[in-house]
């Protein structure tokens, strides 16, 4: 990919990966990302992250398309996850850094990964800041955003925030700016990574978000570590990201399950119409079809979830089992939620299902419904009637939230 000039001056310089489908193992990526490294050409001539190992060649004839890369004077490291700092020890070698700036976690953590006490390692904390000759670089710790060494770089000069994983999508594009692509498709894709790999820190987000007001700094432009730079719709994205913190509720209920001989499916149809009769939005997710951040995504915009799985070695299936350890990982808040099972002699799932519901802090309605073997007329009733109630649980808490 050709390098893009971000703002006079400063050049991404970063690594398009078409083919990742899979995010770090936990995550689907389906339209690929990018790993974003900024370079600003100053006295102090400075890049802003790196890439993967395997990805360090690419980053090399990026920046060679420049400068040379012994011409860099100082590295600043955001975030020290690989695929953001993989390439630290090949840039080291070539470019011979004065300076390497990241957060004191930042610090222990390279010297965790590459074992090099000798690199030159300057720590930063929220308020100090350098000067790059013309431009400024303030610096901004941004804890569990998402790894506890995050940080933000910040120059005021030219308004531009550099937010590592903040403000992210995975999404690999020939175009490199917010107002080059569909907004729709950004915003759905932004959502999706929030809830997949920012949800569990929702409280420091808050945090985060009011620290920036509080500093009254001006932001025009938005540079994440993955996918599309935000410079036509920065308000837009600011708000979205307190929006999704707040998890406020909707009237939407998400039904995902697993099954063996489609009597759970069935069940599954007969809750969604429950719920549908009551004017709530409902969306049936089968777990085959559906990876488990797929569903976290659907999640999102939902205060409802309904989990249904047959009885499978006195248990629940194993792509329920992962789901919800997915789920409980990310730890959504206000959601409510119940369980369905069909089961052919020995029928535990159900409370199996809804122990990992209440564990989650789900507000389980009971009972949920438990169908042996083919659900006939008067079970898939029962069904219809849960949703129902799942419904005017889910509607009494949007009118919690609203009054």
């Amino acid at each position: 990919m050709p390098v893009t000039e971000i703002k006079k001056d400063i050049y991404w310089v970063g690594v398009v990966d078409w083919n990742i489908h899979d995010f770090h193992g936990y995550s689907r990526s389906p339209q690929g990302t990018t790993y974003n490294a900024y370079l600003v050409m100053d006295e102090k001539i400075t890049l802003f992250d790196s890439v993967p190992a395997k990805y360090q060649m690419d980053l090399y004839h990026q920046i060679r398309s420049i400068i040379p890369l012994e011409k860099i004077d100082y590295i600043v490291c955001n975030h020290i996850e690989p695929d953001h700092s993989g390439a630290m020890p090949f840039l080291m070698e070539k470019i011979q850094p004065e300076k390497v700036f990241c957060s004191k976690l930042g610090h222990r953590m390279l010297l965790d990964h590459f074992h090099q006490p000798d690199w030159p390692y300057h720590p930063v904390q929220t308020g100090d800041s350098i000067s790059l000759g013309k431009r400024t670089v303030q610096f901004m710790e941004a804890r569990m955003l998402h790894w506890p060494d995050s940080m933000f770089s910040y120059i005021p000069e030219d308004k531009l925030l550099i937010s590592n994983d903040a403000f992210g999508q995975n999404i690999a594009s020939s175009e490199r700016f917010d107002d080059e692509v569909d907004l729709a498709m950004l915003m759905k894709e932004s959502s999706h990574y929030y809830h997949n790999i920012i949800l569990p820190y929702s409280q420091r987000v808050t945090a985060v978000l009011d620290d920036v007001a509080k500093m009254g700094i001006e932001i025009d432009m938005i540079a994440p570590d993955h996918g599309i730079i935000w410079r036509s719709n920065v308000p837009l994205i600011l708000q979205a990201y307190r929006e999704y913190a707040e998890q406020r509720p909707n009237k939407k209920a998400v039904i995902v399950y697993d099954t063996m001989w489609h009597s759970t499916e069935k069940m599954a149809k007969a809750i969604a119409e429950g719920i549908m009769e009551e004017g709530v939005s409902a969306k049936i997710m089968a777990l085959k079809q559906y990876h488990h951040s797929d569903v976290m995504g659907e999640l999102a915009d939902a205060t409802g979830i309904v989990c249904g799985s047959p009885t499978h070695n006195n248990g629940i299936m194993p792509l329920m089992a992962d789901f919800l350890t997915y789920m409980k990982g990310l730890r959504p808040v206000g959601r409510v939620g119940a369980a369905f099972a069909s089961f052919g002699w020995s029928g535990e799932s159900l409370n199996v299902l809804t122990d990992w519901l209440k564990s989650a802090k789900v507000e389980v309605v009971e009972p949920g419904v438990k169908g042996k073997n083919v659900p006939d007329h008067a079970k898939l009733a029962e069904c219809k009637e849960l949703g129902r109630q799942v419904a005017r649980a889910i509607k009494a808490k949007v009118a919690e939230a609203e009054a």
